[in-house]
């Protein structure tokens, strides 16, 4: 499976952006699609997830209420909205998928990760 992910850019706190992953390969073994994010000298963090094949999605709860996944199965491509923007939103965004329904908050239980794509929240 590979991932493109783009959409990011500079905004204003309090602004939105729409981020997307387009995925192209062995896109039928993809189970979950998931948003991480990465800020300077901290740890990849779990953002969202969603599965391909229903409407079940998850959050962190700190961007829970801000933030929407969604998906586009006939696109086989994933999308975060991200409203309310803060400037602790900064980070390098990235989408990744995994064959698996198990622990999917977790960086380790996916096997492909797009390129990350940097967002830059402005105070």
């Amino acid at each position: 499976v590979q991932l493109q992910a783009y959409g990011g850019g500079l905004v204003q706190a309090g602004g939105s952006l729409r981020l997307s992953c387009a995925a192209s390969g062995r896109t039928f073994s993809s189970v979950y699609m998931g948003w991480f994010r990465q800020a300077p000298g901290k740890e990849r963090e779990f953002v969202a997830a969603i599965s391909w094949s229903s409407s079940a999605a998850s959050y962190s709860g700190s961007m829970k209420g801000r933030f929407t996944i969604s998906r586009d199965n006939a696109k086989n491509t994933v999308y975060l909205q991200m409203n309310s923007l803060k400037p602790e939103d900064t980070a390098v965004y990235y989408c990744a998928s995994t064959g698996s329904s198990v622990n999917i908050i977790a960086p380790s239980s996916y096997a492909y990760w797009g390129q990350g794509t940097l967002v830059t929240v402005s105070s």
